[in-house]
Formats: structure tokens, sequence, C-alpha cells
């Protein structure tokens, strides 16, 4: 038999984390972060990461791990989470994958790209020109990848440029060869939050407006005082660039409220798209309201 794996997936302010909580209270589960922004410990607040009352409910892995100027791939979060999973199953333990960021669950679950590393001169090269430069060579070295790429996402359109440039095979090429995925060697049970859009929306609002009460303004404060580059994962975390606009007079503080919730809900509705239509159809989507966690843990009791 292979061993149990839980999975609550959705769009931020779903419920995921709460409902994660209760399961790992229930079935004697150890929740594992599938959170890009939550690995990092510089924004515990404004990541909305499982405080200490929460911790103490239940053993919480892969939270504010690591400094945000290490940015973190989804490939090394893969490799951590991998060991996670095994030590709560050898510890006879239910691990608890819990998180928005897909490409995180899909490099768990189907494997990685046998990418091989990319030349240094061609990753400089590419880096440091426009991204609409990059694109236009894109159209021209891989048009399929340029097809559905965003042209002014400068991190995808340079990662995809590169690939070919440095390889000679485009990266859609490779990832036709994805391995070292969990997905097969697991009992997964999943489950896909989608409640309703002006339900996930109010929450977003309450949810920053609740952040800035909290402290987040602080930990901005404190992040910036590090100088570090602007283009870290942790310096585009939601709500980053919003309070680092009030912190510099700006944008007054509702100014700042407004705005850091409107990049809440695009960022929720980003995740809702994603997680509509990119998991298999055989994940459950679950499209009420999370307002009580009973209902919702139901699904992980049922048997095949």
């Amino acid at each position: 038999m292979r061993p149990p794996l839980a999975l609550i997936a959705g769009p931020t302010a779903s419920g995921k984390s709460g409902l994660a909580l209760a399961l790992a209270e229930v079935e004697n589960g150890i929740v594992i972060n599938v959170d890009s922004a939550q690995i990092y410990r510089d924004l515990p607040i404004l990541s909305a990461a499982p405080v200490e009352a929460d911790r103490a409910r239940a053993a919480h892995r892969l939270y504010g791990i690591r400094d945000g100027a290490q940015p973190c791939s989804a490939a090394e979060w893969a490799r951590l989470a991998k060991a996670e999973v095994a030590h709560a199953h050898d510890l006879g333990k239910l691990p608890i994958l819990v998180g928005g960021t897909g490409l995180y669950l899909r490099t768990l679950l189907d494997g990685i790209a046998p990418v091989p590393p990319i030349d240094p001169e061609i990753r400089k090269a590419v880096r440091l020109k426009f991204v609409g430069d990059n694109f236009e060579e894109l159209e021209r070295l891989d048009p399929e990848a340029a097809g559905r790429l965003n042209p002014a996402d400068t991190t995808r359109v340079a990662r995809a440029l590169e690939v070919v440039k440095s390889t000679g095979r485009t990266l859609r090429d490779w990832q036709s060869e994805r391995e070292g995925g969990i997905g097969d060697h697991v009992d997964l049970k999943a489950l896909v939050l989608l409640p309703p859009r002006d339900w996930l929306y109010a929450r977003c609002n309450e949810r920053f407006e609740f952040m800035i009460d909290q402290g987040a303004i602080k930990e901005v404060e404190r992040l910036l005082a590090r100088n570090l580059d602007a283009n870290l994962p942790v310096m585009r975390a939601i709500g980053v660039p919003e309070i680092a606009a009030f912190l510099g007079g700006e944008m007054d503080r509702e100014t700042m409220i407004a705005a850091g919730s409107q990049a809440t809900r695009r960022y929720a509705k980003r995740q809702y798209t994603w997680f509509a239509h990119q998991p298999p159809v055989e994940w459950p989507r679950y499209v009420d309201p999370v307002d009580q966690a009973a209902p919702v843990l139901a699904h992980f009791s049922q048997k095949p």
C-alpha cells in the first residue's frame, strides 16, 4: 500500500490553513507549507504564516525557514518537501500539504524537467536585456513559448529564452521528461477550495487590513532597511510594494490599504483561475465558504 498524503490547495484567504490545522489535529498530521511567500522568515505577518498558537496545536514544517536574501526555487522547495513528507511517514503521521503555489505542487507531484545548468554567460546576457527584446528573440527561437507567455513577464520570458539558447531545446520539450515526482508513490487525497468569489474577495480585504493592524508596516520597514535586490521574490510579495510606497511618502495610509487589498484580490483571482482549471479533474473542488471545518473534513474521512 502506498503511504497517505493529504493536500489542501486554493487561492489566498480561502481558509486553507485553518482547515489543514483542523485536519492535523483529528488525523495526527503534520502541516507542510506550499506557499512561496511563507517560506521566508522576513514576512510572517504579511504572508499570513501560522502564528505560535497554531504551531502549538500541530507540527508545521517549511514555514519561515529561509532568509529573504536567498530565493527558493520550486525545485529546491520540492526537495525539502519530499524529505518532510518522508519524515512524516517515518513518524507514522499524515503529511498535509497546504498552500496556493501551484508551481510548487506540480514540481513535487509530477517531478522536474532535467534541464542542464544554463551557460552563465548566456544567462547574464539574457537577464541584462529588456523583456521586450527577449520576447522578440523568444518568438524566433521558441514560438510556442512566446505564444503562451505574457510578453511582459520578465522572469518567465527570460527563463524560456535562456533554456533554448543554452541547450538547443525548448523548455516545453524538457518538461515532457519530468522526473523525481512523488505523485505515483503516494495515496493522494486532494481538495481544492474554490469558495464564492464575493466571499473570498471580502476576506482578502479583511485580511490585508488585519495585517496592517498587526504590524505589517514595521515588517516591511525592516525588510527595506536591508537594501535587498528589488527583484527578489520576498521584495515582490503581495503587499510589499504598496507598503513600501506608503513608507516612501508616495501614498497615504488609506490609499495604501486600498492598493494592498486590490493586489491581494488580484492575486487571489489568478490563483482561483489556476486551481479551477490546472489540477487534475479528479481532484474534488469545494465551492462553499469554509466557515466551519467539520463539513469539509468529512471529505478526507471518506473511503474510496
